[in-house]
């Protein structure tokens, strides 16, 4: 009577409980063969692991071989000015033909004016005659002396000092008009102000000039407005305006 609870306790503890499951026991071939120092063996690299990083190795080679940003497409940079509409666009022809035709009715040998009748003065061998003459920002010092046409402005011959035919016409109107355009010389010196004004400086020096050579020839270059500086001038910008006369536009809120 005193053995047989001892047995049930010796039962009870050899019977595995549901928790515990029995560990499957592999046969001697199958199972895994330690090293002599008792650690397991590593797993040999398979050809996949080795295909898996061929690929991102070569990747890695062409990115350094290829240009960064030669894969993508130029841009198109659209230029900054709109193109005209057609109404803009013969406004401006329009413009630059009444302009060219301005300019070639002042060149031209039809609308040059006729020279005086009367024969030019004579002038001595040593003679120099100076003048002043003034275009808005521009001063011209001109000196006539006896010679055969020969115009030199600032050292320079007039077809390269102004190379544009309106500027030299403008320049040498007084001789042309008097008759002394092959008889004298004129040497200038001018600075300041801008092309046009040089060239309206210069007319108005020669034509001071022309007055010391003869005193006749006044009431002529009068007439023609030769001898009156123009004062014509940009006007000055005005405090608060935009331009001179231009203001900014008003906003009621």
């Amino acid at each position: 009577m005193i053995d047989e609870p001892q047995d049930q306790e010796t039962s009870e503890e050899e019977t595995p409980t549901q928790d515990e499951a029995p560990t499957p026991t592999l046969p001697a071939d199958e199972a895994p063969e330690a090293d002599a120092a008792g650690t397991e063996p590593e797993p040999e690299e398979t050809p996949e692991a080795e295909a898996e990083e061929s690929p991102e190795e070569e990747v890695a080679e062409k990115k350094k071989d290829v240009i960064p940003g030669a894969d993508l497409e130029p841009i198109a940079v659209e230029p900054d000015e709109r193109p005209l509409s057609a109404e803009e666009q013969a406004r401006k022809e329009a413009e630059e033909e009444e302009k060219a035709k301005r300019e070639a009715a002042l060149t031209s040998d039809s609308e040059v004016e006729q020279a005086a009748s009367r024969a030019p003065a004579k002038m001595e061998g040593d003679s120099r005659y100076l003048a002043t003459g003034k275009r808005k920002n521009a001063i011209a010092r001109v000196t006539l002396l006896p010679g055969s046409g020969k115009v030199t402005i600032n050292g320079r011959p007039i077809e390269e000092f102004f190379p544009r035919p309106l500027h030299r016409t403008t320049a040498v109107q007084p001789l042309a008009i008097t008759g002394y355009e092959s008889s004298v010389d004129v040497r200038v010196r001018v600075h300041g102000g801008g092309i046009s004004g040089q060239a309206g400086a210069v007319r108005h020096g020669i034509a001071r000039a022309l007055i010391e050579v003869d005193s006749e020839l006044r009431g002529e270059l009068k007439r023609r407005g030769f001898l009156t500086r123009d004062a014509r001038a940009k006007e000055r910008r005005k405090a608060g305006l935009k331009k001179a006369r231009k203001r900014p536009q008003f906003s009621k809120r």
